[in-house]
């Protein structure tokens, strides 16, 4: 089964074979959550570095969306072209300090698929956060006040699966 369809969330298992699977996740952890987006500042931009998260922001507990605006190329051969936005290594560890939830991003991949090593994924699912690629019209949410919903299927033994990703004022 092809479970990276869509929109979709990724589990420790994803990565990590002795990780949380589908059927681990506890509902509170990926429904009702606080959210808070944070809009890339322009739309060239690439690397998603700690300069893009506010350093005196409360996040812990929180979704975490960034909006890099790539999603404006879905279903165009750009969007699959390798130039797309994504998370560096100290960027998922800054993020993994502040104790947040999960990290979503509308790009198709959080981390640069030029690099094998895919620090993102490893130091996010490493930490037990969840991560959802291939986000939609994160431009039309506000920067907070909203709870934000991401709920999969409970699958054993997969650790991808696409989920209908909202928020809720």
């Amino acid at each position: 089964m092809v479970a990276n369809t869509g929109t979709y969330l990724d589990t420790p298992f994803h990565r990590y074979e002795g990780g949380t699977d589908l059927s681990g996740i506890k509902l509170e952890d990926v429904a009702g959550i606080p959210g808070i987006v944070i809009s890339m500042p322009g739309p060239d931009e690439r690397i998603i570095d700690t300069s893009f998260f506010p350093a005196d922001r409360k996040l812990k507990g929180m979704a975490v969306l960034i909006h890099t605006g790539y999603s404006r190329y879905w279903n165009s051969p750009e969007y699959f072209s390798g130039h797309h936005p994504f998370l560096t290594e100290e960027a998922a560890a800054f993020l993994v300090s502040r104790e947040v939830k999960l990290v979503g991003i509308d790009s198709y991949n959080i981390d640069d698929i030029n690099d094998p090593a895919r620090p993102a994924h490893t130091i996010l699912l490493g930490a037990g956060i969840y991560v959802i690629e291939h986000m939609t019209n994160l431009h039309s949410l506000p920067d907070k006040g909203f709870s934000f919903f991401a709920v999969p299927q409970k699958i054993k033994g997969l650790g991808s699966f696409p989920v209908r990703a909202f928020v809720k004022f």
